[in-house]
């Protein structure tokens, strides 16, 4: 949720945790002795199995909502305030403590995440069959739109995939429903941004289930003029469904798994609704069509990408089990006593 508010190019920054967080973001907290929580909740989809959750931890945990604290996380200090104030505060005492030499040296602990960054970094490998991998879409989207624009997302694969691979270097960039895991977020998020921010390259990155929950919203944009633009990661499937299913239940698909001859067709859909559609199922086409998107700003533009379905989000602590349990890949965890 708070992607951008500290930039991915700073060179502390190591990653999102949770989840289908980065290797060296979980690594990090399982091994710390201190976290300052600034408004998390402690959900479990950060944690894993919270009685295994950084154990050798105390929580520093600030937060606007008194009920919140400690809640889900046994808290040695609870700050009560506004987050502002708060960071600013502890800005000043860590300062002060500094100039009494008093500041520990955590020098040995950066360099240990640094050598796990180097070893576990994000990444994901192209379909053997040559199709469109959903990764390399939604990391040339960021590339080429660049880090000024606001991106929006549904729910599932192409959420976690559009936070890991898109750079984000300031707040308030990337828009999504987190926790309450609202389907069809992305379009409507995607045109209050537009109206808020009229000056904006708003994107909503969305999945062909997600999509199809508020795609009416294109009539809106397109009466209204709010030129929104749309990339569909369409692997007709609704995908971390299939994920799990995949991972978890032997690949027995139930409802999971939508029209193979492609029902709607996006591009009519679009046209349909006085909107400019594109299609996209080529690795080659990929920079052009993100391309001629961005030189239409009178109208929405809907992008329909159509992705490799067996592409799966890595890395993933699985539901339930420690945070020491994250796999880099299918079957391959790493090691966090290795990295000396």
């Amino acid at each position: 949720m708070a992607r951008g508010a500290f930039p991915d190019s700073h060179p502390q920054h190591m990653g999102m945790p949770g989840m289908h967080g980065t290797v060296t973001a979980v690594a990090a907290l399982q091994r710390s002795d201190l976290i300052i929580s600034l408004g998390a909740r402690f959900d479990d989809r950060v944690t894993g199995a919270r009685d295994s959750f950084a154990p050798h931890a105390q929580v520093i945990h600030a937060d606007i909502d008194p009920a919140e604290i400690g809640k889900n996380r046994v808290t040695a200090v609870g700050l009560v305030g506004d987050a502002q104030e708060t960071i600013r505060q502890l800005i000043n005492e860590f300062a002060a403590r500094k100039a009494a030499g008093e500041a520990y040296d955590y020098s040995d602990f950066v360099e240990r995440c640094n050598i796990m960054r180097e070893r576990y970094p994000l990444g994901f490998d192209e379909p053997e069959d040559g199709s469109l991998s959903p990764q390399y879409v939604i990391q040339r989207l960021g590339e080429i739109v660049g880090s000024e624009a606001i991106y929006t997302s549904g729910v599932g694969q192409h959420q976690m995939w559009a936070s890991q691979f898109i750079k984000y270097e300031q707040p308030n960039k990337w828009i999504n429903s987190g926790g309450l895991g609202t389907m069809g977020y992305a379009v409507p998020a995607a045109m209050g941004a537009k109206v808020a921010c009229p000056d904006q390259i708003v994107w909503a990155v969305d999945g062909d289930g997600c999509f199809q929950m508020t795609n009416q919203e294109l009539a809106t944009c397109a009466v209204e003029g709010i030129p929104i633009k749309v990339a569909i990661i369409n692997n007709a499937a609704l995908g971390m469904v299939r994920q799990w299913q995949t991972l978890f239940y032997s690949e027995r698909y139930s409802s999971s798994q939508l029209p193979s001859m492609q029902v709607p067709d996006f591009v009519t859909l679009a046209q349909a609704y006085g909107c400019v559609g594109l299609r996209c199922d080529n690795p080659e086409d990929v920079d052009a069509t993100i391309a001629r998107a961005m030189e239409i700003n009178d109208r929405p533009v809907v992008v329909d990408f159509r992705v490799h379905q067996d592409a799966m989000v890595w890395p993933m602590v699985p539901a339930g089990t420690s945070n020491d349990a994250i796999q880099y890949a299918r079957d391959l965890a790493p090691n966090f006593g290795d990295d000396e």
